[in-house]
């Protein structure tokens, strides 16, 4: 009888054992909840790994931000002007009773991967058939003076976002967004006067209701942080650069770098017989940013030869 009672206990027990294993192996851990559709989401788990580099927390400007004095101090020696920060938020006033009060601009999803290209004006472009695959990307963000016109194959000819450094800027369809980077007063003086007095029946340079102005603080943060104060000043593309790692989950860069003689020239202009530099701000420099980036993974860097 204590045998048969053994042998039941023992059955049991195996029984339960089994019935727990099964249960166990069903079992699917809660999935932590991610920011992107991405195989990697930006600024999330470590994906940015160089040291120190972080999102930062208003790259572009609203009506509600109060730019700190000491950023408005870094920003006023680019091209000194000899204004207060009183002048400044009187006529960042100014610009936000023409613009949105907030950029507008689309927040991550778990749902979706949003893709960049962030499209530099190296000649290095030309004869690269890169065209179809920048035109595939959600956004696609043009530099300054950089076109499509007769170079479709090359550096496509779609565009969402068009960087401009003001004294650079020229017309840009009424669907892009305009991502104005100011260096002076005098810039924010020139945003309120073309807006304000365009001529009646005379096409404006830009839709002022997709209008974003990239914060001052942030621009100081790229030159501080991210290229540890080399140069004076970053250039208009590596800012581009970094505030399309702010507003996409997957970042794809093209055409940055001086091209295969050296030259640090367009992929629209004749280049002269002589090497052209890349003036105040440091272009070897900001290269070599791009390819430790890429090598960590962060963005994807498309060179062109």
């Amino acid at each position: 009888m204590k045998t048969i009672v053994r042998l039941l206990i023992f059955f049991l027990s195996v029984s339960g054992i089994c019935v727990f294993l099964g249960e166990v192996s069903r079992y699917v851990p809660p999935q932590e909840q991610r920011s992107c559709a991405c195989d990697r989401c930006l600024f999330e788990n470590d994906t940015l790994a160089i040291e120190g580099l972080r999102k930062f927390p208003q790259p572009l400007l609203s009506r509600n931000y109060s730019l700190p004095e000491e950023d408005y101090n870094w920003w006023k020696r680019l091209q000194p002007e000899g204004r207060n920060i009183s002048d400044y938020r009187k006529n960042m006033e100014r610009v936000f009773q023409l613009i949105p009060d907030n950029p507008p601009l689309e927040a991550s999803s778990p749902g979706r991967c949003r893709t960049c290209a962030v499209v530099g004006n190296s000649r290095n472009l030309l004869k690269s058939h890169y065209g179809l695959f920048i035109d595939f990307q959600d956004y696609v963000i043009r530099i300054n003076r950089g076109h499509s016109k007769g170079f479709e194959s090359d550096v496509g000819n779609r565009t969402t976002h068009h960087v401009m450094y003001l004294e650079s800027a020229s017309q840009i369809d009424n669907t892009t967004h305009p991502v104005l980077f100011t260096f002076k007063i005098r810039d924010l003086e020139w945003i309120t006067r073309v807006l304000s007095t365009q001529p009646s029946g005379k096409k404006s340079l830009f839709n002022k209701d997709l209008a974003m102005v990239v914060n001052p603080a942030f621009m100081r943060n790229i030159h501080q942080v991210w290229l540890q104060k080399k140069g004076a000043y970053p250039s208009t593309g590596f800012m581009a650069l970094v505030l399309a790692l702010h507003i996409c989950d997957e970042v794809h860069v093209f055409g940055f770098g001086a091209d295969s003689d050296g030259n640090w020239s367009h992929y629209w202009e004749k280049v002269p017989n002589k090497k052209i530099k890349t003036g105040g701000h440091p272009g070897n420099v900001e290269y070599e940013m791009i390819e430790e980036l890429a090598r960590h993974q962060v963005l994807k860097f498309y060179t062109g030869w």
